[in-house]
């Protein structure tokens, strides 16, 4: 079941991607930069044959559609309605889902958040990152990118900023291995921390 999370930065939040999605969605080149591209190459890497990626803040599906093209089935989803709605229109399906407030469901083959966890407040990040943790098979891939600096913005669009030891320490204490990471700073003059992580729970001994 979906709702959107108590918390009144989060309510914001969705609302002014509600109203900005189709301005958004012009803005949103259909194919990923490179360094994007090969980030999702990689993590494609990790997904074991015939499993499926969820992506949590689909948006308007460009990193799904690149995944699909390279073989990998993606569960779309977004807390969003006007984005579910956009990719509606050409015919593919998003789950409403808040990230937060909503169980994922799994476990998947892999899970992809690229410029959306930057949204989840501080103080509760580490609960989302352990639910990510608790959906993905045993050493599968987790593609996720944040803000990179410190501090936090608020509303219309609450941004929550990380420094890579900081958010790192966070992966590793949910159970999540870091594989690779990088820092981009994109053509806005934005600064990305990606990281690729594995889950780092193991099936139990028999």
């Amino acid at each position: 079941m979906w709702h959107v999370s108590d918390n009144v930065d989060a309510r914001d939040t969705i609302g002014y991607y509600e109203r900005a999605a189709r301005d958004y969605a012009k803005l949103i080149d259909p194919k990923p930069p490179e360094f994007r591209a090969r980030a999702l190459q990689r993590l494609a890497a990790l997904v074991p044959p015939g499993e499926q990626v969820i992506e949590i803040g689909s948006g308007t599906g460009r990193d799904a559609d690149y995944l699909e093209s390279l073989g990998i089935p993606v569960r779309r989803t977004d807390a969003v309605q006007a984005f579910a709605d956009i990719q509606a229109e050409r015919g593919k399906d998003v789950a409403l889902l808040d990230v937060v407030g909503d169980d994922l469901g799994g476990p998947y083959g892999g899970v992809l958040a690229l410029c959306v966890l930057m949204h989840v407040d501080r103080d509760r990040i580490d609960e989302v990152l352990r639910k990510v943790a608790g959906a993905i098979q045993p050493g599968a891939g987790f593609l996720v990118s944040v803000r990179e600096g410190t501090g936090e913005t608020h509303g219309p669009a609450g941004m929550a900023f990380w420094r890579r030891d900081e958010f790192a320490e966070r992966l590793t204490a949910a159970g999540l291995a870091i594989e690779w990471d990088d820092l981009e700073v994109d053509e806005d003059g934005d600064a990305w921390l990606t990281f690729l992580t594995r889950s780092a729970l193991r099936d139990p001994p028999p």
